[in-house]
């Protein structure tokens, strides 16, 4: 039998991977999600100078007023357009996707597809 803790430390091998190759910079930052059963979490990370310039979760307090869940579609896709709406503030447009050895399915999908509606390119 599969348990949860197998499920995420195949995930965990698989973040690590993909971290081999994604590289975020200040000009273009990585966007990282990362997803409980109850929350979703995105920040734009700067992995040259170990900076997170932006971030959004389920846990704001803008968000958590109109969320009644945060594990699920809707809530990911309002976090989704508030991380890319404080990039933008910020002046960035383009990032890097990590989706944090997640499939891209389901809420890490519908954040992507948020972010990229308000404006952020990736």
């Amino acid at each position: 039998m599969i348990t949860k803790a197998d499920k995420n430390k195949a995930r965990q091998k698989r973040h690590l991977r993909v971290r081999k190759k994604i590289k975020g910079t200040h000009d273009r930052p990585r966007l990282n999600i990362f997803r409980s059963s109850k929350h979703m979490y995105a920040q734009l990370i700067d992995d040259v100078n170990g900076v997170t310039l932006a971030s959004a979760s389920t846990q704001d307090k803008e968000l958590k007023e109109q969320i009644e869940n945060g594990g699920n579609i809707d809530a990911a896709q309002k976090v989704g357009a508030l991380v890319a709406k404080r990039a933008k503030e910020k002046g960035i447009d383009k990032v890097v996707f990590d989706r944090g050895g997640y499939l891209y399915h389901g809420r890490v999908q519908a954040l992507a597809d948020a972010a990229r509606e308000a404006g952020l390119e990736f």
